[in-house]
């Protein structure tokens, strides 16, 4: 008796050990083996892109770097000049559908790069600080991985570069809607998306996620102040838009603080104020440019509401007139429950259990909560964080730097949430 049950014991492991864990024990292994191969190609072509950095619907050399890339990758079915400078590849797989989107967007921002790096932006003024050529590059690593698996690969996989996240020009449409306009979710339809972020308060090596709200939607505003030019010597003769901007912006803050539940995330921030042209002359207008972020609908028309009303009312009680521009850069990222709940498996993984992290809410935006609201995404964070490199700056500012050892973590993460969605996709029976 004792001898049955010990010879059980031995060989359940083996039959709980299915060809179907045992593929994808392989799978991951080449995933691996295949974005450890691809590394240094993926960190030359992050180099090359953070040189020659391209502000919002201006990426032009970039969309075409991307797209040469992939030509020489040997895909075929590469479409330029969506939504301005987007380009989107389709790699087929040994069946049409179901076909899975990747995403990474490509524009950088008006920041002067103060990194020292060897390979720092040779465009003055303009910097990837937001870490969106890591994006690029990696997508690029793992169109290489996926193509060279494309013969296992039950489904089709979308890869979409994507132009001006960070917001277009005054004027100009652009970024995830405009490539949802365009049509990027068909022809083929896609049934989810998956994107990443790099996260410098993460370190290499981690992968967050969040079911659910993730990060906040947000609002552009422009107040103008106009007051009544006069002599600095006089100011009685006219009415001070310095002074009036002065207590808009001080009253604003009081919104978050005294007007909204505590208990509800709002983040109210002004980062242009523009005004002036002489030391003794109080000029005619002030302008103050900044974002509103919240994490609720309800929430978020409330501010939308308490901002326009205290506004205009600070305005007017020092003699001035506010006129006011709301622009909506985005909705809230609304990680899919269910999606999350079926890929979690996934990170653990690919960066093992203990690195797979949940992220709590966050103020930042992103233009992929576009394509979350037409059909299932999935959004994580990538860490990039090694005090050793010098990677410890945040994102947006001139000093930022990344820990490039991460690139084959986003490679891998972003095949296998690829490859692992198709597989249990195409298992699953047809509605």
């Amino acid at each position: 008796m004792r001898r049955r049950t010990l010879r059980w014991l031995l060989v359940f492991p083996l039959l709980c050990l299915t060809p179907e864990s045992q593929a994808g024990d392989e799978g991951l292994a080449a995933v691996k083996s295949l974005a450890e191969q691809f590394a240094p190609q993926v960190v030359a072509w992050r180099r090359d892109l953070h040189a020659h950095p391209e502000l919002s619907n201006r990426e032009q050399r970039t969309a075409q770097t991307v797209a040469e890339i992939l030509r020489e990758i040997g895909i075929t079915d590469v479409r330029t000049g969506v939504a301005r400078h987007g380009v989107v590849a389709l790699i087929h797989g040994n069946r049409a559908t179901p076909v899975i989107a990747l995403r990474a967007d490509m524009d950088a921002l008006p920041v002067q790069e103060a990194t020292g790096l060897p390979f720092a932006s040779q465009n003055p003024g303009v910097m990837h600080a937001c870490g969106h050529d890591a994006h690029t590059s990696m997508l690029l690593g793992t169109a290489k991985v996926l193509f060279e698996l494309r013969e296992s690969l039950p489904g089709s996989v979308k890869l979409i570069f994507q132009p001006a996240e960070e917001g277009t020009p005054p004027g100009e449409e652009g970024g995830a809607a405009l490539m949802i306009k365009e049509g990027v979710l068909r022809e083929p339809e896609v049934g989810a998306i998956f994107g990443l972020h790099v996260a410098p308060d993460l370190p290499t090596g981690q992968v967050a996620y969040r079911a659910g709200g993730m990060l906040a939607s947000v609002d552009r505003f422009r107040v103008a102040v106009r007051g009544k030019q006069s002599h600095a010597a006089m100011p009685w003769q006219g009415a001070d838009p310095i002074v009036a901007a002065a207590h808009v912006i001080t009253a604003v803050h009081t919104i978050a603080s005294h007007r909204v539940d505590a208990r509800q995330p709002v983040v109210i921030s002004i980062g242009i104020i523009r005004g002036g042209q002489a030391w003794n002359i109080i000029p005619e207008q002030v302008v103050l440019e900044g974002t509103a972020r919240t994490h609720d609908k309800t929430v978020r028309d409330r501010v939308a509401e308490l901002f326009r009303t205290v506004v205009e009312q600070t305005a007017a009680a020092h003699g001035t007139q506010a006129e006011i521009e709301f622009s909506d850069y985005g909705p809230p990222v609304w990680n899919d429950p269910e999606l999350v709940a079926r890929m979690k498996p996934t990170l653990a993984r690919v960066v093992g259990e203990a690195n797979a992290v949940e992220s709590p809410p966050v103020m930042v935006g992103e233009d992929f909560a576009h394509y979350g609201q037409q059909i299932p995404g999935m959004f994580v964070f990538l860490g990039v964080r090694n005090e050793a490199v010098g990677a410890v700056h945040p994102l947006h500012t001139p000093q930022f730097v990344l820990d490039e050892a991460a690139l084959s973590v986003g490679i891998r993460t972003l095949s296998q949430l690829a490859i692992d969605w198709l597989t249990r996709t195409a298992g699953e029976p047809a509605p």
